[in-house]
């Protein structure tokens, strides 16, 4: 084969010019120390980076992201329920101090004077929030659990789900001693109690009561009673008995010869306190028989710091009749993408750790400590009067001993309940700390669960950015070995190509 000068510069061309691809190859990857700068270097390389950045990219998010946010999420929850339940913690211990039986004046004022300190905080904590979104709303996140405002106007038609086990002994007293201004003044004497099984509403100062239903039985043994009209009648329209609606319980003591009583077939309502009273023979019927029971009704006006029904019942805002707002009470979990298929519920909901009973509990001590001071503070004066020489006379010292007496017994009785209803509560308030610290500790396991989690996807993201790397990048060293391999090459192919640019026919001429 005959080799022509032109075949020879052409090949050294050839060769010059691929030593040069080899030191611009190596002369790209010590700068950027990657394997490759485009996917048509090595496809299998490029596919396999791009696999790997996205899965990379995906685990970012869950460390970076939504691992954070849903731990904050988290801790702002769980700060929230601490301090709701040292507050309630604090309720239960004046309900401690208040069911003992040698308090003195000064120690129902301190307890007077922390119930409504601790009132207004009640709720406060329910309002808590994590980036502008409010934590124990559900999907409502935007909005508050409580009223911000008292709001005389708003009104709500509400539907309340009731157990048998919600019926509670409750105390009430007929008649009340009012101090004389002179010894000739007529004045209530007579002071009675009465003890009754009650259902209260989650609210008081009711507008009216639409519906009022109770069930038990199964099937075709199936009993439900209801209101028709001033009777309380089964689906059959047999009677049970009397349905009665009072304005407040003064309406109910007054429409009666004795006081605050009723029929054992009856069922009282008062609006003002948001109480269905019931006589002996429907408590019983209800009870023994496990009912359930429902309560339709409307309220107007709200105050300050009270909870909004929609976050615990079925109800609707009927402030506006042209534009009447319905909500319907159901679970909404707030869930975060923690890891790949993997999802974590990071929201508490209101109603499942606490409700409406510990204001209106909080409320009754307050004005069961304050009954107790007022009718301290009338035997005080009626004592004081007879002291007074204007009053020295038998006669006057006579009648002032009898509304003395009275209102002896009034305080006997006030001292009596308030010893009771604070031993009573004491119950009621361990039964919320029990519901609150379920919450605390349901949010306890979920951190648990999120720190385990996270330190498997850090894990993940460790082992996915060294194979990452084991894949696109080169060592330093081997580069350079590399490099000065091929520059040398170059240089050789040069000094080469030197050598056979010399040589020409003219040196043999």
């Amino acid at each position: 084969m005959r080799i022509t000068n032109n075949m020879i510069t052409r090949n050294t061309k050839t060769n010059i010019n691929g030593n040069k691809v080899y030191v611009d190859k190596y002369n790209t990857q010590m700068t950027t120390q990657k394997k490759i700068s485009k996917p048509s270097d090595d496809p299998v390389i490029a596919i396999r980076s791009l696999r790997l950045g996205t899965n990379l990219s995906q685990i970012n998010q869950y460390v970076n992201n939504n691992i954070p946010d849903a731990d904050a999420w988290l801790d702002v929850t769980e700060t929230a329920l601490t301090n709701m339940k040292d507050l309630v913690t604090d309720i239960r211990t004046q309900c401690v101090n208040g069911s003992t039986d040698t308090l003195t004046s000064s120690d129902r004022q301190v307890i007077l004077q922390n119930l409504e300190s601790l009132v207004d905080q009640i709720y406060m904590e329910g309002n808590a929030d994590y980036a502008g979104r409010t934590v124990f709303t559900g999907y409502r996140t935007t909005e508050n659990l409580t009223f911000g405002l008292n709001e005389t106007d708003t009104k709500y038609s509400i539907t309340q789900p009731f157990e048998a086990a919600d019926l509670e002994e409750h105390r009430y007293y007929s008649g009340s001693v009012e101090v004389p201004t002179d010894a000739a003044s007529n004045c209530t004497t007579e002071i009675s109690q009465s003890s009754y099984q009650r259902l209260r509403l989650a609210y008081d100062d009711i507008d009216s009561v639409e519906g009022f239903s109770y069930s038990y039985g199964k099937g075709a043994n199936q009993v439900t009673v209801s209101v028709a009209g001033s009777k309380l009648q089964d689906q059959d329209g047999n009677v049970i008995g009397d349905y009665l609606v009072y304005d407040n319980e003064t309406d109910w003591a007054n429409a009666g010869a004795s006081g605050k009583t009723i029929a054992d077939n009856a069922a009282v309502f008062i609006k003002s306190t948001g109480e269905f009273i019931f006589g002996k023979d429907i408590s019983n019927q209800i009870i023994s028989n496990h009912s359930t029971l429902q309560v339709d009704y409307t309220k107007t006006g709200f105050e300050k710091g009270e909870l909004r029904p929609e976050y615990y019942y079925d109800c609707q805002n009927i402030t506006d009749p042209s534009n009447v707002i319905s909500y319907t009470k159901e679970d909404q979990d707030i869930n975060y993408e923690i890891a790949n298929s993997t999802m974590l519920t990071v929201n508490t909901q209101a109603s499942d750790v606490f409700d409406s009973s510990i204001r209106r509990d909080t409320n009754e001590l307050i004005n069961v400590v304050q009954a107790a001071i007022d009718a301290e503070s009338k035997v005080n004066q009626i004592s004081a009067m007879m002291k007074e020489s204007q009053y020295a006379d038998k006669e006057s010292q006579k009648a002032l001993q009898t509304y003395l007496d009275a209102a002896k017994k009034e305080a006997d009785y006030a001292n009596d309940n308030l010893q009771k209803t604070y031993e009573q509560y004491i119950t009621n308030f361990d039964n919320y700390l029990e519901r609150i610290n379920e919450g605390i500790t349901n949010i306890g396991s979920m951190q648990k669960r999120l720190e385990m989690v996270q330190t498997r996807v850090e894990n993940q993201q460790t082992t996915i950015q060294s194979l990452k790397s084991s894949n696109e990048d080169r060592d330093i060293s081997d580069i350079i070995i590399d490099y000065y391999a091929a520059y040398n090459a170059y240089q050789a192919s040069l000094t080469a190509a030197a050598k056979v640019g010399d040589q020409t026919l003219l040196n043999y001429l």
